[in-house]
């Protein structure tokens, strides 16, 4: 595991050079050390050009880093002006879960002014959710300034003040691009074989150029070979990685065919019906993943959701005691991972589907590293109102504790009371959910869908999904106005689904 710090300097002047040269030479006596700049794998020019993508490539390569310590300074943005590169240095810091060391040029500034500085360059540092570990002020006596709790060190770095710096314990910041970077790294590290049967968009022959080149998963893509792969090179795309199945490939059509009849036999489909059904993509696809040639399916940019997960309610089905395949969606806050469920699939769960709906998204949320805290969603909280909405969430929180005695789950519970601490306080004074809960599940698809598209528009959220879930084995959905940055991360999370 790689520990990373970052050494930032508001006002650039040699005392933040000093500062890492100091730091190196006390890590590397017993680690290994990289030393870079927050422009690491990019440069000026395409941070100006497109700061998003720049900023992607920054992250991915400090992640890639394997030395023991990562150590980045502030890179000289000086070159771009109006660019806001303090802001850029801490988001790096926040998204590879950095140790940020801030170094303050203090010489002949009175202890109060140094004070204010101090706290003003913590708060921006806290906006762009960054932790503090250290606040260095060369030339100043460190018990004369006061910066909320944080160490100050007045004097060049020493073995004690390092041991202080390296002994901080981060709080765990998740950020979308950290989230989506984690993903990644953990589909990586047990590759799954994905297929993806609608090669004819090019979206998908972009996202699997891109899976491929990252490492994210073995790719299978579904068509004629010979126009995919010309199709590839006229895009400029490598796919020579990928496995190209054809549809009428006789062996897998007449294999997935029998094992189709025998599946829908008691829904009368015989050998031939089964044969014309299989050269379908979407039938195909599933039965790969079903027969254990592919581990997930990734499917849905050209054709509609039900195309996509009819097959696998009829192939794959639902997972043992899981009565209910829905979906959620993975919320990703500026500072933190929520999810939302159910927000494609059911229209109109019973009691009993909310349940398992909840404890599906349960399973989801531990599944890609959140803890959850279940809210059962409803315009109530407690026992403040009644009607038979009401009750059909008491009943169905009173079967998702019975069915699993050791989630932490409130309900009902209105929104507000599930994520305000203040407002938990007042309406539900002894709930351990209520004011901190990540996983929200919402009574219906009408306030499932309105929910996650209010949340996704008013706060700038990235919005993952639908992740399907219930299933035995994965198969996910994708928009059809899906970007290419989209197909990528559903690819991702469905090889982490299929790792188990």
């Amino acid at each position: 595991m790689t520990d990373r710090y970052l050494v930032i300097q508001p006002e650039p002047t040699v005392n933040a050079a000093q500062i890492c040269d100091d730091l190196v030479s006390a890590l590397e006596k017993d680690h290994s050390v990289t030393r870079a700049d927050t422009l690491l794998g990019t440069s000026i020019t395409e941070v100006a050009q497109d700061s998003a993508s720049a900023f992607a490539h920054v992250i991915n390569a400090v992640r890639a880093d394997s030395s023991d310590v990562t150590l980045l300074e502030h890179a000289d943005f000086s070159a771009v002006p109006t660019f806001d590169s303090i802001g850029w240095s801490l988001d790096v810091a926040a998204s590879v879960g950095a140790r940020l060391i801030l170094v303050l040029d203090a010489e002949g500034v009175p202890a109060d002014l140094v004070s204010v500085q101090a706290q003003a360059a913590c708060a921006r540092a806290r906006a762009h959710h960054a932790q503090v570990v250290a606040l260095i002020v060369p030339g100043v006596r460190a018990e004369s300034v006061s910066c909320e709790q944080i160490p100050v060190i007045s004097d060049r770095l020493d073995q004690n003040t390092v041991e202080q710096i390296t002994s901080a314990k981060l709080a765990g910041v998740v950020t979308p691009v950290s989230f989506q970077a984690d993903l990644i790294d953990r589909a990586r590290a047990d590759r799954q074989r994905i297929v993806l049967p609608e090669p004819d968009d090019d979206r998908v022959l972009q996202a699997a150029a891109e899976v491929l080149e990252l490492g994210i998963a073995d790719i299978i893509l579904l068509g004629d070979e010979a126009a995919i792969r010309e199709r590839a090179q006229q895009l400029n795309l490598d796919i020579t990685g990928a496995r190209v199945v054809a549809l009428d490939d006789a062996e897998l059509v007449e294999k997935y065919a029998e094992e189709f009849a025998r599946l829908r036999a008691k829904k009368g489909v015989t050998i031939e019906q089964a044969r014309e059904k299989i050269r379908d993509v979407s039938y195909f696809g599933t039965m790969m993943v079903h027969m254990g040639d592919a581990d997930g399916m990734v499917s849905g940019a050209a054709h509609t959701t039900a195309h996509t997960i009819v097959p696998s309610f009829q192939i794959i089905k639902t997972a043992p005691g899981v009565s209910i395949v829905s979906s959620v969606f993975l919320m990703l806050m500026k500072d933190r991972v929520w999810v939302f469920g159910d927000c494609a699939v059911n229209p109109n769960p019973t009691p009993e589907q909310i349940a398992d709906i909840a404890i599906s998204s349960a399973k989801t949320a531990e599944q890609f590293g959140v803890e959850p805290r279940v809210a059962m969603l409803s315009y109530s909280t407690g026992t403040s109102g009644s009607g038979p909405d009401i009750d059909a969430t008491v009943e169905a929180t009173r079967l998702a504790r019975e069915k699993a005695p050791e989630l932490a789950i409130e309900g009902p519970i209105q929104f507000d009371a599930a994520v305000d601490p203040a407002v938990a306080a007042k309406k539900a004074p002894d709930s351990d959910v209520a004011g901190q809960a990540n996983v929200f599940i919402f009574p219906s698809l009408n306030a499932g869908n309105i929910g996650y598209k209010a949340v996704q528009r008013s706060s700038g959220a990235v919005a993952v999904g639908p992740v399907l879930q219930g299933l035995n084995k994965p198969v996910n959905d994708l928009s059809r106005g899906a970007l290419v940055e989209d197909i990528v991360n559903t690819i991702a999370l469905t090889a982490v689904q299929a790792q188990g």
